[in-house]
């Protein structure tokens, strides 16, 4: 018997699908490969360093910043192997919008998505009546008390990005002078607006906390920008069902630049059996397994074929057909070895600002100060 050790997150969305997967690899194997599965929370996940987690484990789900980290160390396998090169350009073929390359650095790929997320927009159908269509109609919302949004530090960061991306420039990661002043300080303050007539527990929600609210309550019924969760949008997940759309379009460019997340699974370069870790890899990335065995434990697809599954949609009130095109558009954040530290410490500048007010302008310039500064080991 082969036994492999596993890494995901704790919600079940992260947990669910790997046991499945995992009972249903051993079975396509005769019962000769067991995967046990640890779980930690989003912040201990992001908290714990990657090389304690390829140190003891095989196989990890991790998210696609930490790759620049990963390839400038060799701490997990790389995937364009030869014997896996037919499998490998059919992944890239059937991956939801750039989820496939953003685990792709130096020429190599490091993880193979096998959840596609990115900021979308939820809110409850059943008390909303209609949706905003400009900021004007959001800030009206929010006066009425009826708007939540998770502005916990890196979901603040994250909201930035995507807000700073539709309206004007889009930010080019490479760039090292960061955003642009004037298009990040319009931004800020537009940001603000909304803040300031938000519960104060916004400061510190992530977007399962958001989701939970809203479905369990009938307080808030409209978030602008949370990453995309599909459990909500199942029958009976929650007591009430919550509808997830495109973000609003905020120049006419449509619902583009929102910040890309989703998880990767990768293989620790450290694995005595990297062969079985990585063929259970390939499988659970494959339309196969993510439209089925992966999908009916809760998990949220990352392959193509799985989002436009018609019963697939329809069991989530139609979440990947009605946030497709915000995916698809979405933008890949920078990935170079540091940027981590950056997130955490951009994040908490924005937080605090909105919390507490400042001078745009200042502010601007120490994110663009922490962002320089991120590259301090790149050549």
């Amino acid at each position: 018997m082969i036994t492999l050790k596993g890494m995901t997150w704790d919600h079940p969305r992260g947990f669910d699908p790997m046991i499945a997967t995992s009972n249903e690899f051993n079975i396509l194997n005769s019962g000769n490969v067991s995967i046990n599965w640890d779980k930690r929370s989003l912040q201990a996940f992001a908290d714990r360093p990657i090389e304690e987690m390829t140190s003891e484990y095989d196989l990890i789900v991790i998210d696609y910043p930490h790759v620049g980290e990963v390839a400038a160390k060799n701490l997990l396998a790389q995937f364009d192997i030869p014997s896996y090169e037919g499998k490998l350009s059919k992944l890239k073929s059937e991956s939801v919008g750039r989820s496939f390359e953003s685990y792709r650095v130096d020429d190599h790929q490091w993880a193979l998505p096998i959840d596609a997320a990115t900021q979308v927009a939820a809110y409850r159908k059943d008390l909303i009546g209609s949706l905003p269509k400009n900021w004007n109609d959001l800030i009206d919302l929010a006066k009425q008390s009826k708007v939540l949004w998770p502005l916990k530090p890196v979901h603040a960061m994250s909201s930035f990005y995507s807000i700073y991306n539709n309206i004007g420039e889009t930010f080019n990661p490479l760039n090292r002078n960061f955003v642009l002043k004037d298009q990040s300080i319009k931004t800020l303050k537009m940001i603000k607006s909304i803040a300031d007539l938000l519960p104060k527990q916004c400061f510190s929600m992530d977007p399962i906390d958001t989701a939970e609210s809203m479905s369990e309550n009938n307080h808030e019924v409209y978030c602008p920008y949370l990453y995309g969760f599909s459990n909500y949008s199942r029958q009976s997940f929650k007591a009430n069902i919550l509808f997830y759309t495109n973000v609003l379009d905020l120049s006419g460019k449509g619902p583009a630049g929102t910040h890309l997340g989703g998880t990767g699974i990768a293989v620790s370069s450290q694995s005595k059996h990297k062969n079985y870790a990585m063929d259970y890899a390939y499988w659970i990335a494959s339309s196969e397994c993510q439209k089925k065995t992966y999908y009916e434990n809760g998990g949220q697809p990352g392959n193509a074929i799985a989002w436009e599954d018609q019963k697939i949609n329809n069991e989530t009130n139609n979440f990947f057909s009605n946030t497709r095109q915000t995916l698809e558009d979405a933008w890949v954040r920078p990935k170079h070895n540091g940027y981590m530290n950056f997130q955490d410490e951009g994040g908490n500048i924005i937080n605090e600002y909105l919390q507490n007010s400042g001078d745009e302008e200042k502010i601007y310039e120490k994110l663009k100060s922490e962002y320089k500064q991120s590259f301090k080991d790149e050549q």
